[in-house]
């Protein structure tokens, strides 16, 4: 992205709108331009918010990518806007997207944008659909809201059976944002997939604090090289700092989110993606045939896995043995079919309670999963930050 200072669309809209209408935020610098991929006052007006720059090698790319997809639907018009901080700034943004775009779906990405923001705006616009990636829609919520993500931590976990092959030392590092649920579940997840085949292997997990931390990501990933870590993952917005330094630094890396293996061509051994283009196009489709959120005949919770094309596996690197590829392939092949169940008892922490009970199985949907606050024995860390 560019280093000049763009102009935020939020800035113009705000003039255009009646005053008391928004409430006052500061305009984000280096926001990406509102991409307009139809005209046509006839379509199905669909806004997409992302917490940081579209080409972020990361999470919002992900999702950006996904948007595009939209693209050969007919009758869509997508509208978007990149950089919107997890504050009052994306309710300015949904109501802009409402108000001036006449968007009637929504899809505001980011984790922090649910709870309040989402939630108090869909009361106002009851006839708008909030659909958020992440967020636990709970009874109560209002009826036009719902909330999709993907089991990326089936990847994780076959990410983590490549990299305890490929480790000399034993020690793997995972370099993590906040300890949420769905961040300790790929880190578990992770950890678990590498002690299937080499139990003493331990994982020391770093939380920064914030989804884009480039300095503290930075100062993360040196101090796993520094103390023997040979083989990291991480849970952050965007890898590309983390996978760049762990190349330099020349220990192994999984990438997260999208492919990052062109940051770091001799170490990335595979990685866990994203694939939103198939849910973003189902998404759509059924709302186009008339379905919704209120109406029930759109799910409020909506979950897939690697057999649901949520997710996917990024190609295996160079460092990667065929041994381990005979594992992670038969990992995955057992993930498909339903047959490995990630958690089951007894499972017990990183301190010794036991989480999980003796002869207790959570699948991969239970929506216990999506509550976890704990890390798994094997990791090094707390989630007490």
């Amino acid at each position: 992205m560019s280093a000049r200072l763009s102009l935020s669309r939020r800035i113009v809209l705000r003039g255009m709108l009646a005053a008391g209408s928004l409430g006052l935020v500061k305009a984000v610098s280096g926001c990406s331009p509102t991409r307009i991929a139809s005209n046509a006052e006839k379509n199905l007006v669909v806004g997409f918010i992302y917490v940081g720059p579209k080409d972020d090698y990361g999470y919002n790319q992900a999702h950006a990518i996904g948007a595009a997809a939209l693209s050969k639907i007919a009758g869509v018009k997508v509208v978007e806007e990149a950089s919107v901080p997890e504050t009052t700034a994306v309710v300015e943004t949904m109501r802009n997207m409402i108000e001036q775009d006449k968007a009637t779906l929504l899809f505001p990405t980011s984790f922090g944008y649910y709870d309040p923001h989402i939630l108090k705006l869909a009361k106002e616009y009851p006839d708008v659909q909030f659909l958020h990636c992440g967020g636990l829609y709970q009874s109560g919520h209002p009826e036009n809201v719902g909330s999709y993500f993907g089991y990326i931590d089936e990847a994780q976990y076959v990410a983590g059976i490549v990299a305890a092959h490929a480790s000399k030392t034993g020690k793997l590092g995972f370099i993590a944002a906040k300890p949420i649920p769905q961040v300790l579940r790929n880190i578990n997840s992770y950890t678990l997939g590498a002690r299937s085949v080499r139990p003493d292997v331990t994982n020391q997990v770093i939380f920064t604090g914030s989804w884009s931390e480039p300095v503290k990501e930075a100062e993360a990933i040196n101090s796993l090289a520094d103390i023997g870590v040979d083989g990291v993952t991480c849970h952050v917005d965007s890898p590309k700092i983390i996978m760049e330094l762990a190349e330099k630094r020349r220990i192994n890396c999984s990438g997260y989110h999208a492919d990052q293996s062109a940051l770091a061509p001799k170490g990335y051994l595979t990685g866990a993606e994203w694939d939103w283009s198939s849910v973003y196009q189902s998404y759509v489709k059924d709302i186009q045939a008339g379905k919704s959120l209120a109406k029930g005949s759109i799910p409020h919770l909506y979950r897939g896995g690697l057999g649901d094309k949520f997710v996917k596996i990024s190609a295996f690197g160079p460092n990667v043995t065929p041994e381990a590829k005979k594992d992670a392939e038969a990992a995955l092949q057992k993930l498909l079919t339903g047959e490995l169940v990630i958690y089951s008892g007894e499972m017990k922490d990183n301190t010794g309670r036991i989480v999980i009970q003796s002869g207790k199985v959570l699948k991969q949907r239970e929506i216990a999963l999506e509550k976890m606050d704990w890390l798994v024995d094997g990791v090094k860390g707390s989630t007490k930050v």
